[in-house]
């Protein structure tokens, strides 16, 4: 059995990933613990895609608008908030004034979160600290631990404030079996874990994710203590792709394109066995619940 990972509570409302027993579509009966679906947040404004900015508008501009939008039009369920402004080599934020933001957000919405840094492993460090403690008692995910970085900052955080950590390891699945038990052996619990084993969009590198989170799943159910834990997976990361948002007529309709490659990456991955997705665009989002939906109900 995977492990299960509560995320939330305090202020806002509980939701329970993980706990299944096999992968999608192999059991009889209906896994306890749905996938849940995180809207992809960012703390100042970045280039996207003309399709995702229509969706969203203004609020773009500030955080908690942003946020509070996504749970109050499209009924986000949990939000991720990429504090890419703190990286040292673009904007260059500062941690307390990254903070505002993050402080911002937790009263704009009452979902549970994730925190997640520019992935400068120089400067994550003490911002997920930081967060770590402002967030004490809603019991966030900290995104993401790997071993580039000073991670024991962030794990002792994790601990002493009650939060879960998001390990970050592109499909090798050896490296994440033993770097899950390195952050156990540091005193997080089996229930304080959640995998990342990276997810390529569709034509990007989508074959080698699934292959490793079907390994990783496979491997979990039977028996490997480094393993046995939630997936995410971030199908936004589809947007890379020059399909889904480049304007070319002979490949149909741009509106479209760009939701259907970031909904196609989710598909494959949720029937791989992922328990937690970041997304960006309100239609996959949409696309995606409904497959949910529909394998639960067998």
């Amino acid at each position: 059995m995977i492990n299960e990972v509560v995320l939330g509570g305090g202020s806002r409302k509980k939701i329970i990933i993980g706990g299944e027993r096999s992968l999608p579509l192999h059991a009889s009966l209906p896994e306890k613990n749905l996938p849940v679906i995180s809207h992809d947040v960012f703390d100042m404004p970045i280039h996207l895609p003309s399709q995702v900015r229509e969706c969203f508008g203004e609020a773009m501009n500030d955080p908690a608008e942003w946020a509070h939008l996504s749970v109050k039009r499209y009924k986000a369920d949990m939000i991720t908030l990429h504090m890419v402004s703190t990286d040292p080599k673009g904007a260059n934020v500062s941690v307390p004034d990254a903070l505002k933001k993050i402080e911002d957000v937790l009263q704009a919405v009452k979902v549970p979160l994730i925190i997640g840094g520019s992935g400068n492993p120089d400067r994550d460090p003490e911002l997920l600290e930081k967060a770590a403690e402002i967030c004490s008692g809603e019991r966030v995910l900290l995104s993401s631990v790997d071993g580039s970085m000073n991670y024991k900052r962030v794990v002792a955080a994790a601990k002493k404030h009650g939060h879960a950590v998001l390990s970050l390891i592109p499909q090798n699945l050896g490296e994440m079996g033993r770097f899950n038990k390195a952050l156990m052996r540091l005193g997080l619990t089996k229930n304080d874990i959640v995998m990342d084993l990276f997810t390529g969009g569709v034509g990007y590198g989508l074959e080698y994710s699934i292959s490793a989170m079907e390994r990783a799943r496979l491997q979990g159910l039977a028996g490997d203590e480094g393993l046995a834990f939630p997936i995410a997976s971030a199908p936004s990361n589809a947007w890379s792709a020059r399909e889904a948002w480049m304007k070319k007529d002979e490949w149909g309709p741009r509106e479209m394109r760009g939701p259907l490659w970031e909904a196609a990456t989710a598909q494959a991955t949720l029937l791989s066995g992922a328990d937690l997705f970041m997304m960006l665009h309100p239609l996959a989002i949409d696309s995606l619940k409904k497959t949910i939906r529909g394998i639960n109900k067998g």
